[in-house]
């Protein structure tokens, strides 16, 4: 078949007459298909970019879903090497350490200035933000509390290596040659004061000895002062030990050596006198370690028997007078 004809109604001659389309009507009707078509299309892509990805949006979406299960595996592993970590810290801490006398890292140190200013506002206002920032914070932790530990293990290290100087330094003997126990008359803890009466927290030990007695370096050291007085514990030597230990020689006739003095253990410092506040001849002896005072019987392993020690801690116990 042919293309059909199209006829319009002539009002004037009250007929129908075959329609005669002008280059307008042809231009018109061109470009309404075309507006038509180009407005359908728009909406086709529109509808489809909404409800359908493009094959880059597919790959984009699949690299984002790739990139988010590496994050929460990144995360697991780094919980796990947070274990290990905190597990280093507390063998460092709780065996190293205790074996070298050694005060443990602070938990402060630890953390290594953890905390204060946002320092992943960067990664804030994204889709996977919550877990980005997460990875972030635990990475620079682990990284942070791993350079502390380094640090922690250098210095054990050291320790590890001086070992033998530090064995040397510990105050290990007594002070007195003392072949009868008997003869430490007063031992650390609250004991009555002979002058005033009343309970007093006694720093160290008293042994009782002939006036000359010989008193030896409880270890290697250094003399930390030398100095002669009359009052309180009259003449006295501090020696240090370095790592952290000090040991005192109170009450003393003679100083055989002087300030800034390097002895050795066993080396004979002094001798043993009636000076200062004291009520007989005796030496009084302390041990301090960081700072604090110690128990001295803790410190003589090198001079007796575990059944000396025994007996030792057994007359410990009972109430003494000090002789200062």
């Amino acid at each position: 078949m042919g293309k059909k004809a199209k006829y319009i109604f002539n009002h004037k001659t009250l007929s129908f007459e075959h329609a005669r389309l002008t280059v307008r009507h042809i231009v018109l009707k061109v470009l309404s298909y075309l507006s038509t078509g180009v407005v359908f299309t728009m909406v086709i892509l529109l509808a489809s970019s909404y409800f359908f990805d493009s094959p880059k949006e597919k790959m984009l979406k699949r690299e984002l879903r790739q990139y988010e299960l590496q994050f929460k595996l990144m995360n697991d592993k780094l919980e796990q090497i947070q274990v290990v970590v905190n597990d280093m810290a507390d063998r460092d801490d709780n065996i190293y350490r205790v074996i070298f006398e050694s005060e443990p890292v602070p938990t402060e140190a630890r953390r290594a200035g953890f905390g204060g200013t946002n320092r992943y506002k960067s990664y804030e206002g994204y889709r996977n933000s919550d877990i980005v920032i997460e990875t972030a914070r635990k990475l620079d932790q682990i990284t942070a509390k791993l350079y502390v530990q380094s640090r922690s293990f250098d210095e054990v290290s050291e320790m590890a290596r001086n070992k033998s100087l530090l064995l040397a330094s510990i105050p290990a003997i007594q002070p007195v040659s003392n072949k009868d126990l008997r003869r430490l008359s007063s031992y650390f803890g609250h004991r009555t004061d002979p002058f005033y009466k009343v309970l007093k927290f006694h720093e160290g030990v008293d042994f009782s000895a002939p006036t000359g007695t010989e008193i030896y370096a409880t270890g290697d050291g250094v003399v930390y002062s030398s100095q002669r007085a009359r009052a309180g514990y009259g003449n006295q030597i501090i020696i240090d030990h370095g790592f952290g230990f000090q040991t005192m020689y109170a009450h003393l006739q003679e100083l055989k050596v002087r300030k800034g003095q390097r002895v050795k253990r066993g080396q004979v410092i002094g001798t043993v006198g009636n000076t200062g506040k004291s009520t007989s001849p005796h030496l009084h002896y302390e041990v301090w370690k960081n700072n604090r005072p110690v128990n001295p019987i803790n410190y003589f392993f090198n001079d007796i028997t575990p059944e000396q020690y025994e007996e030792m801690l057994i007359l410990s116990q009972r109430p003494s007078q000090t002789m200062d």
